[in-house]
């Protein structure tokens, strides 16, 4: 077995939501980015951080307050989004470090985002999503929800579920439990495709 080495960003991202239809004029954007750094080597979780995020486009809603515990007050106290690219590229070295996601609704926000504000995507191309993996790791028929997945691993969720750094915390749990079952790898490699 080749035991991958490094370290490995998980991220997870809070956007703005919405009970019903998306407002006239407004758009989903992201309001927290969760890391939790791994050491691939050691299958550890090294460090866990949360950024959060300003929208330009939309209001943060009572559902979206709801779900995910933040408020339009708070996140107006963050950075702004190129901000906040810079930072995962600066602090945690995104560009270079292979990184996952629950799914792949954190990948494709973060490409449409930068691709609608021209902010440079911060991440490198090599994207493993967590959730596929764990599934096949299982020989699960369907792909479970972060929370759920949680219990079958013998693992607790820790924290508040659907805010980025407590879930990108419980997501690196998961990660490593993979990691030792020896079934971890890249599942989205765009290392060879033109920069977007």
């Amino acid at each position: 077995m080749n035991t991958p080495a490094g370290l490995l960003n998980v991220v997870d991202v809070e956007a703005t939501c919405w009970a019903g239809p998306t407002p006239p004029g407004q758009v989903n954007e992201i309001i927290e980015v969760g890391i939790t750094v791994v050491d691939l080597g050691t299958r550890a979780r090294v460090s866990r951080h949360g950024i959060l995020v300003r929208p330009a486009r939309s209001r943060v809603s009572e559902f979206c307050t709801e779900l995910t515990g933040l408020t339009q007050e708070q996140v107006d106290a963050g950075v702004d989004f190129a901000e906040a690219c810079r930072l995962l590229a600066t602090e945690f070295e995104a560009g270079s470090r292979p990184w996952a996601s629950w799914g792949d609704y954190d990948r494709k926000q973060f490409r449409a985002q930068c691709a609608a504000t021209a902010v440079r995507y911060p991440f490198s191309g090599r994207h493993t999503n967590a959730k596929q993996v764990f599934t096949e790791s299982y020989g699960l028929r369907k792909r479970p929800g972060m929370a759920a997945a949680l219990p079958l691993a013998g693992l607790t969720l820790v924290g508040r579920h659907h805010r980025g750094e407590d879930d990108a915390w419980n997501i690196g749990a998961l990660v490593v439990d993979v990691l030792g079952r020896g079934d971890w790898r890249v599942t989205t490699d765009e290392t060879h495709s033109a920069s977007r």
